[in-house]
């Protein structure tokens, strides 16, 4: 059988984070660790990263570890070993193509996210309170707009509107104009993607009904 590039993909990183240096990730980001783990929150869970094998899990609210996901484990890998030493936010807010400006960035991420509109709009009571529940502040444009950290350092802005007679629902994400100092572009999507997969467990959660 042959094997997909996301199969290839996942253990490399997973190789490549063992030859950086973990002294240096704990010190730009002043991450929690201790003999065995490397701890980073991302997107309301806290992730963790064994030291000598470099798998990363994500510990649920009992605390029971579970392996992380393609998309969380790339976006994890990617900011821990390939953020630039000097990386600063800018504090402004702009669209993924626009950040990535001299990048080829034409249809990269193609559909991923064209059903998320219809299906976010379906109760945006429960959207803004998943927001909320993850630590967002609201803040921008849109019916509900919130501000939220993927990871500790590095906020995204989240903007909704609901559908109305003449246009239908739609959803921006923007991103600081900073962002690939600590960021690949690619992998701006696999953050993206597992935000919104989070968003959909919690608007599903029966303590928001």
């Amino acid at each position: 059988m042959s094997v997909s590039n996301y199969e290839r993909i996942l253990p490399d990183a997973r190789r490549r984070f063992l030859t950086f240096d973990q002294a240096e990730m704990i010190r730009r980001f002043s991450l929690k660790h201790d003999e065995l783990y490397l701890y980073l929150p991302f997107i309301g869970q806290t992730h963790r990263i064994h030291r000598s094998s470099g798998l990363v899990e994500w510990l649920d609210k009992d605390g029971i570890p579970h392996e992380a996901d393609f998309n969380s484990a790339l976006s994890v890998y990617d900011v821990l070993c390939c953020s630039k030493p000097d990386c600063a936010l800018s504090g402004q807010f702009a669209p993924i193509n626009s950040v990535a400006k001299n990048y080829h960035t034409q249809n990269l991420g193609g559909s991923v996210f064209d059903s998320c509109p219809a299906f976010l709009s379906l109760n945006p009571d429960r959207l803004e309170q998943a927001l909320l529940s993850l630590g967002g502040i609201r803040e921008g444009k849109g019916d509900i707009a919130c501000r939220i950290n993927t990871f500790p350092f590095l906020p995204i802005r989240i903007q909704f509107w609901e559908a109305d007679d003449e246009f239908p629902a739609s959803l921006q994400i923007l991103w600081d104009l900073n962002t690939l100092d600590y960021l690949h572009y690619e992998t701006t999507y696999y953050v993206a993607g597992h935000l919104l997969h989070r968003l959909r467990e919690l608007m599903a959660e029966d303590s928001y009904t």
